[in-house]
């Protein structure tokens, strides 16, 4: 089973924060995937710092890995890339990063933290509004009304900056009731009813199925989020990080990445 750190467990020391996560490592091999098998006495763990965008397709990877990886636990955990870019640049122990644009992943690799990045994925913003849309919300210029609620992203994470790249392509000036750390967050205040629309990716609306419903907008085209992924220079688990990138990196992540409604980068 995935472990899952949880966000104040990974501010604690070492031995602490690696004890913060719940469940437990899955056992028994499977079918070997485009990552390879992995073999060896004890168990093993890699520690993913992934965007929350990522939270549905890394925790597919995740059990992928540990079914090809015997014995081993994939530890995930997600949040707002500029979160977890300064976690890192703090010590948090951490084996991959997973960031959702280059902006946040040069935080690390200006440390001198990670090894070079891969692009693995590209993803766009989309309207989201609830399912009955009760602002009547269709097109991007419709936020610029004071009578419609908005949420945001906040402007120093990669959803925010894309939000403030779209609204500037549109020339609108937006003024959100609310400004969220990451965009789970964001897309929560739609699917209560609290906003009336929300600027988020289209693979985040995808996945709250039925909850939202999804507006496309020419903008977006201009705002796309190129989404690096590296392996961390003090990785605890080494060749298993190189591993985890590799799979996301093989047509088999590609695969999970684009069944989500992200575009191939």
């Amino acid at each position: 089973m995935i472990r899952r750190l949880s966000r104040w467990a990974i501010a604690l020391p070492v031995a602490l924060a690696l004890a913060g996560g719940s469940g437990c490592g899955s056992g028994g091999a499977g079918a070997p995937s485009a990552a390879g098998s992995f073999s060896g006495a004890g168990a093993k763990e890699v520690t993913v710092f992934a965007a929350a965008s990522l939270t549905g397709t890394f925790t597919e990877l995740g059990e992928v890995f540990e079914s090809t990886h015997p014995g081993t636990t994939v530890r995930l955990n997600f949040g707002s890339s500029a979160t977890l870019a300064q976690q890192i640049t703090q010590g948090a122990p951490a084996d991959v990063f997973a960031a959702a644009s280059p902006a946040t992943m040069k935080t690390v690799t200006d440390a001198s933290l990670a090894a070079a990045p891969a692009t693995f994925v590209r993803n766009k913003l989309q309207i989201a509004v609830p399912e009955d849309n009760p602002a009547k919300v269709d097109a991007l210029k419709d936020l610029a009304d004071p009578k419609v609620k908005v949420a945001l992203c906040a402007e120093q994470v990669p959803c925010g900056a894309a939000a403030v790249k779209a609204l500037g392509a549109a020339g609108l000036k937006v003024t959100p009731v609310t400004l969220e750390q990451d965009v789970k967050a964001t897309l929560t205040k739609v699917e209560l009813g609290e906003v009336d629309a929300a600027l988020v990716y289209r693979t985040d609306v995808i996945a709250a199925g039925g909850k939202v419903r999804g507006i496309a907008f020419p903008e977006a085209d201009q705002a796309i989020n190129d989404y690096p992924i590296a392996t961390l220079t003090r990785a605890p688990a080494g060749d298993l990080a190189r591993q985890f990138v590799d799979l996301v990196l093989s047509q088999q992540g590609k695969d999970v990445l684009t069944k989500a409604g992200f575009e191939a980068a």
